[in-house]
């Protein structure tokens, strides 16, 4: 068993561990009501053009070798588990791992649009996570300002010629919080301070956020890192297909 298998092995055991250990709570990303019905349909409305543009370029990765559904699926799983594991945080909403930085990697932002709509569906639908009238709010924060921002320093990280992994690492854990300071904006924007306005009241959310999504982010990236490394190992022919292992095309 080769040092990159081992990790593989290691990681899975972390995985399993943290399934064990995290505990269980009725909490939602955003949940079902919480948000006023103009803020609703407004964030919905602007989720639109990206989703098409996701729904092109899975298309498009689909067109070009099949084979990659098998990533494509697993990707969407691993975001459905990361982010089915969810801590009490600020009222209304929640603390969890966000699992959208794997795809942004592999994939690109756009795709994962529509694998986190997806989730957020199937979630809110059978576990009463998330709701349907936040379905937009929620797939903005978690399926696309996450991963465009985790996209972004992964591309940044290449081209400062940082270590891949730990480039890996840096941009689920930064595209993770990322998706909290939205989230904190989207819920300031509804329910601003009476003293000091959205500002004051996007501080606040930040504040509760931080202590649970800090040490929730680092796990998300450390997991997105022992994943590759495991595709690297057993599925080194499909990452070359979507054009992970070719020069860092995606």
């Amino acid at each position: 068993m080769n040092i990159k298998e081992k990790g593989f092995f290691i990681g899975l055991i972390a995985i399993s561990l943290l399934f064990g250990t995290l505990p269980t709570a009725n909490a939602m990303h955003i949940m079902e009501g919480y948000l006023p019905v103009g803020f609703s349909i407004a964030w919905g409305a602007i989720c639109i053009p990206f989703l098409v543009i996701g729904y092109l370029s899975i298309k498009k990765t689909i067109a070009e070798d099949r084979r990659s559904i098998t990533l494509l699926a697993m990707a969407g799983a691993f975001i459905f588990v990361l982010s089915s594991l969810k801590i009490p945080s600020v009222t209304g909403s929640c603390s969890h791992m966000t699992g959208t930085g794997l795809g942004a990697i592999l994939f690109g932002p756009a795709a994962v649009s529509i694998l986190g709509i997806i989730v957020l569906l199937f979630q809110a639908i059978m576990l009463a996570h998330g709701g349907l009238t936040t379905l937009g709010a929620n797939t903005f924060s978690m399926g696309i300002a996450g991963p465009f921002v985790t996209y972004g320093i992964y591309k940044l990280c290449q081209a400062l010629k940082i270590n891949k992994y730990v480039g890996i690492f840096l941009a689920a854990s930064i595209g993770d919080l990322f998706t909290y300071c939205v989230t904190s904006a989207q819920l300031a924007l509804a329910y601003p301070s009476a003293t000091g306005g959205v500002l004051a009241s996007a501080l606040k959310f930040l504040a509760v956020f931080a202590p649970t999504q800090l040490p929730l982010a680092i796990i998300e990236g450390i997991l997105s890192v022992v994943i590759i490394m495991g595709l690297e190992t057993y599925a080194k022919p499909e990452l070359r297909k979507i054009g992970f292992l070719i020069g860092g095309s995606k």
